[in-house]
């Protein structure tokens, strides 16, 4: 079982500023062996209707601070956040026992790419993971991708 946690702004299409992980990629993991939700600055309500406009079903949507009860309430072979800012999106990730990942390093993972399941053909929750040779933040501007801030 995977938990992936997702930010909204800057991290998911719909977000402001939108991020690079489209609805459809969030779509593919949906499905048994994932379980899926956002941690967010907004209120949770305004979390589910976003998921709720998309017809995506989620197992939780909670403030950032509220990762270590995401992950006390889940029983999960990894936990991942995906996020676009050091300061809130790691930080809390990190404190909270979860992996990071930005958006840029999220999108390249086989459960987007293919929607993988874990287990299926003999790979594992940890062999789904593609190791990054950088952890750099990008700013998405409509017209080109730029590093850092």
């Amino acid at each position: 079982m995977i938990l992936i946690s997702f930010d909204i702004d800057g991290t998911l299409e719909v977000g402001d500023p939108p991020g690079v992980l489209t609805m459809a990629m969030v779509k593919r993991v949906q499905k048994p062996g994932f379980l899926i939700g956002s941690c967010s600055d907004r209120p949770m309500r305004a979390q589910r209707a976003i998921w709720a406009q998309h017809n995506i079903a989620i197992d939780f949507a909670v403030g950032k601070m509220m990762l270590p009860d995401v992950k006390a309430q889940f029983v999960a072979d990894v936990y991942y956040h995906i996020g676009d800012r050091e300061d809130l999106d790691k930080r809390y990730a990190l404190d909270a026992g979860f992996e990071f990942l930005w958006p840029r390093e999220a999108m390249v993972q086989p459960w987007f790419l293919r929607g993988a399941h874990p287990g299926r053909h003999g790979e594992t929750a940890g062999s789904l993971c593609v190791p990054m040779a950088t952890n750099r933040r990008y700013k998405v501007t409509r017209s080109r991708v730029a590093k850092g801030r």
